[in-house]
């Protein structure tokens, strides 16, 4: 595809993972930021606008940053945490070609205890070992580039961020990969959260057979992009417009 085709294509992906996210109650008022790397325009990315709900964004609403912060396309404006998070992910990590921040309720959840971790005990929560990191201080709003660098530094080695009392960044090679990794964290912390709930001790997968389970999810990609693909073909039938330029 020529780049104009691509970031055609970056658009719509990006709008349909914010209206999926919406229908799965990820968003949180007119909170929180999806983005993703403009494909070839380096040091450009795709970002949701200030002001609009995950619900109402279509392709043509998104607005063009450069590695600076500056807008450079849109008829929007940004929320500022969203450069200083964002940016920073796009800067320093170059496999965060996409990079999802939520306050999801079951992910957040485990954000806001005493030593809250994701555990192996559930096979979906096994997509994840080995590729989560976590913050356990709540440092206030990102709006400086330094919490955003704090930040991107704790995730320089995940594709998962937990984030204390705050909630989660999750980051991919690609649109699809990242939001098949966003739906079936918060199922992971949802199965993890009720459980908790029971009072009865949780069932830990041993080592070696969580780094077998999570090796085998990583070996094909397709499923995550079947997934996706999924998504935009229920938002073609259930809402037309959404991909509207």
């Amino acid at each position: 595809m020529r780049a104009s085709e691509q970031e055609i294509e970056a658009r719509r992906d990006l709008a349909a993972a914010l209206r999926w996210a919406n229908r799965l109650g990820f968003g949180e008022g007119i909170c929180n930021h999806f983005s993703v790397e403009i494909p070839g325009r380096p040091g450009h990315f795709l970002i949701n606008p200030q002001g609009l709900h995950w619900s109402e964004v279509t392709p043509g609403d998104l607005v063009v940053l450069d590695s600076a912060g500056r807008k450079v396309g849109g008829r929007h404006e940004v929320e500022p945490t969203a450069f200083f998070i964002h940016g920073a992910m796009h800067r320093s990590k170059p496999s965060a070609k996409c990079v999802l921040h939520t306050h999801m309720p079951y992910a957040t959840t485990l954000t806001v205890v005493h030593d809250g971790r994701l555990e192996w005990v559930s096979q979906n929560s096994l997509k994840f070992h080995g590729r989560v990191a976590y913050d356990d201080h709540y440092n206030g709003l990102a709006l400086d580039g330094a919490e955003g660098e704090r930040l991107c530094a704790l995730a320089k080695d995940a594709d998962v961020l937990f984030l204390g009392n705050h909630g989660v960044i999750v980051s991919g090679p690609s649109v699809a990969l990242a939001f098949d990794d966003l739906y079936y964290l918060e199922r992971a912390c949802m199965l993890q959260v009720l459980a908790m709930g029971t009072g009865k001790p949780l069932r830990v997968v041993p080592e070696r057979v969580a780094m077998l389970t999570a090796k085998q999810m990583m070996e094909d990609p397709r499923q995550s992009e079947l997934h996706f693909e999924a998504l935009k073909r229920m938002l073609d039938r259930d809402e037309p417009d959404w991909s509207r330029p």
